[in-house]
């Protein structure tokens, strides 16, 4: 049971009851539980500053269709210099060696997913039927059971409110837990993805992604990777295309308006856009701001960033983030970090469009505004090829 929407059921049975320990399902650790005996005890690659830096595609591999070339290079991982919409968790930045790789030029689409169910036959867990045995070993101890009728396959929906909220923290007004919302049913029963096969994929928890990824020959990025290809030839820019946040309506699909209540979609859009709707960036992907939030293999940690600051290693080669899980609000989550930001982002609230931002979200959680891209190292194709 997805610990996320957990809170939502129990909300909509009138129990109350917030911030309960997660207990991952054990399919979910089997596949999300990364190696980590490489990692040093902050997470870094043991390689230095004196390793060899891939920059350049090498000339035997060809670029898999889709995905485009990102040179390896150096550069600093964080907020940037002046960012005054950065928040603590992305501070102080820190200087990073990333090795080059591929990286899907969008987001995966509803096409690619149903392709890839098509193949396989793959349940997200969304659509799985819930487990009250299981879920009660997440929750404090004489938890009543939720009614049959709301203990059913489902995912959390986004739902403008009327008026604006006395308390934005309070995300409980905006999202709601919507029985048979799925990838296939985006927005809920009644809802579908016909004739939306370039829409991103959405409702798409961590297993289901890495489900693809071993189906596809990929992986995830790092947060490092994700943020590197993101930059582009920007340095010192909290955009993918600069640092002009006027340019903000035309460069990306995020939340005009006040949020959550009227979107004046100076964008074009109120949901989901369709991949490739807005300019690329300076490495040719697209939607790397907005649009719909993106995993990333990175366990999710609140001190991460000051814990690098702390290493004596300088420019650490392909950082893949914090060897533990932390979330200082939650000692009991265990997140991975998620990039991007979504068409919910707005500068009065969340300004997660920033390259640096980053979320920590439960390894089975699903939501209509997150999403996934893959990569692939050359080493991984020639390895395929074998």
């Amino acid at each position: 049971m997805k610990v996320f929407t957990k809170l939502f059921l129990l909300i909509a049975v009138g129990s109350g009851i917030a911030g309960c320990q997660e207990k991952s399902k054990k399919s979910t650790e089997s596949i999300a539980t990364e190696d980590t005996s490489k990692k040093t005890e902050q997470g870094l690659s043991p390689e230095t500053v004196n390793s060899p830096l891939l920059v350049d595609r090498p000339k035997d591999v060809i670029a898999p269709e889709g995905m485009v070339w990102i040179p390896g290079g150096t550069f600093l991982q964080g907020a940037v210099p002046g960012d005054r919409m950065a928040m603590q968790h992305e501070k102080p930045a820190a200087k990073v060696k990333v090795d080059g790789f591929f990286m899907d030029v969008s987001e995966v689409t509803n096409a690619d997913f149903e392709k890839f169910v098509a193949a396989t036959d793959y349940i997200t867990i969304a659509e799985r039927e819930i487990d009250w045995e299981e879920m009660k070993t997440q929750l404090p101890e004489g938890t009543p059971k939720p009614h049959d009728s709301i203990m059913q396959p489902g995912s959390l929906t986004f739902k403008k409110t009327k008026t604006t909220p006395p308390n934005l923290y309070d995300f409980s007004q905006w999202w709601r837990w919507t029985i048979g919302a799925n990838w296939k049913h985006p927005n809920g029963p009644g809802s579908s993805i016909v004739g939306k096969d370039l829409e991103p994929v959405v409702h798409i928890a961590y297993e289901d992604a890495l489900a693809y990824c071993n189906w596809a020959g990929r992986r995830l990025p790092t947060e490092a990777e994700w943020e590197r290809a993101a930059r582009g030839d920007k340095k010192g820019m909290p955009f993918t295309w600069g640092d002009d946040i006027a340019m903000l309506g035309k460069m990306a699909n995020t939340w005009e308006g006040e949020f959550p209540v009227a979107n004046t979609k100076e964008d074009g859009f109120e949901g989901r856009a369709a991949v490739k709707s807005y300019r690329p960036n300076d490495f040719g992907l697209y939607d790397m701001a907005g649009n719909v939030w993106e995993w990333t293999s990175d366990w999710y940690n609140s001190s991460y960033y000051s814990d690098l600051a702390k290493t004596d290693k300088a420019a650490p080669l392909n950082p893949n983030g914090a060897s533990q899980p932390f979330n200082e609000r939650d000692l009991y989550a265990r997140e991975r970090v998620i990039k991007g930001g979504s068409f919910l982002c707005s500068d009065s609230y969340c300004a997660n469009y920033r390259i640096s931002a980053r979320m920590g979200t439960s390894l089975d959680s699903a939501q209509e505004h997150l999403g996934f891209r893959t990569v692939v190292t050359a080493e991984m194709l020639r390895s395929a090829q074998e």
